[in-house]
């Protein structure tokens, strides 16, 4: 689906007017500024401000550790350090203000989240746009037989064509009833705030979503995991490829320690000395309860 022209205007005007700063600023993170990034079919990602760059967190580090370390590493070696050891305040130096258009029911997800600071759209004000949310055929998917929260495989043939045509058809109706139900020339209407309750989870909403990097950090590592939902995940990852261009040292250090690193549990780390020392264990001799058992093997076999 096409970004909304209007969006698309304003971020040209916003974008042809740079003002000069004497603050710092990433060049990275200014390519992106107001652009949208289209996610799913109708929604959104899109950043309005932020402020640091991978040299403030060095700058705070530093000055919580004093001049000592100025010359023990470099800017991106300090920053793996950080990052390695799980220090946190350093990140919390740059912060980021995001524009964000989404369905409802991936934004009860994204406000568990709650180290952030939100502004969402009010429908008790404004008639929300015919605009919901229908998934493509490949992600039309059973529910999974190992995981509550989960997926399995997609559905096929005439059981997705028919889950379909509910979800679009359901949807339909559902605005249909909530735009008759408005006020209309020569009839007073329902009110905005109770007709609204008719609308379904995949109707879109909008928000603009403040938090600072070790925060944003933290969403992403379970956002944009290949665990998550889907109709969440796609929106993680949107934000992720701007962040890697926002501060780089810190999405290095950040990718390579909680991306793509793994925890270990003191059992775990019982059984690999063992499997080392030329061991088989089971998983009843691990101490490790079959859930355990089953994602440790996943990672180390």
């Amino acid at each position: 689906m096409p970004i909304d022209p209007a969006l698309l205007a304003e971020t040209d005007r916003l974008r042809a007017a740079p003002r000069p700063t004497l603050r710092a600023v990433s060049e990275g993170m200014e390519a992106h500024l107001y652009r949208p990034i289209p996610v799913l079919d109708h929604g959104f990602v899109r950043v309005v401000d932020y402020m640091g760059d991978d040299a403030a967190i060095v700058q705070a580090a530093r000055v919580s550790y004093g001049a000592g370390t100025r010359t023990a590493r470099d800017d991106a070696g300090l920053i793996r350090y950080l990052m390695r050891h799980w220090h946190s305040t350093p990140f919390e130096m740059c912060e980021i203000k995001l524009h964000v258009k989404l369905p409802v029911f991936v934004a009860r997800q994204w406000i568990r989240h709650r180290t952030a600071s939100v502004n969402e759209m009010s429908a008790r004000y404004s008639i929300l746009d015919r605009e919901f949310y229908v998934p493509a055929p490949e992600h039309l998917a059973a529910q999974s037989a190992v995981n509550a929260q989960g997926r399995g495989a997609a559905l096929a043939g005439d059981e997705a064509a028919r889950v379909l045509d509910w979800l679009k058809a359901d949807a339909a109706r559902a605005f249909d009833h909530y735009e008759a139900m408005l006020a209309t020339e020569g009839q007073q209407g329902l009110a905005r705030e109770l007709a609204r309750t008719v609308l379904p989870m995949s109707t879109y909403t909008q928000w603009y979503w403040k938090t600072d990097l070790h925060n944003l950090f933290h969403f992403l590592r379970l956002r944009a995991d290949a665990h998550a939902q889907y109709e969440i995940r796609v929106y993680a990852e949107a934000i992720a490829a701007v962040v890697a261009d926002w501060v780089p040292a810190a999405w290095g250090a950040f990718r390579d320690y909680r991306l793509g690193g793994v925890s270990l549990s003191a059992q775990g780390v019982a059984v690999l000395k063992r499997r080392l020392a030329g061991e088989v264990v089971t998983q009843e001799e691990s101490g490790m309860s079959k859930g355990e058992w089953r994602e440790f093997c996943e990672v180390w076999g």
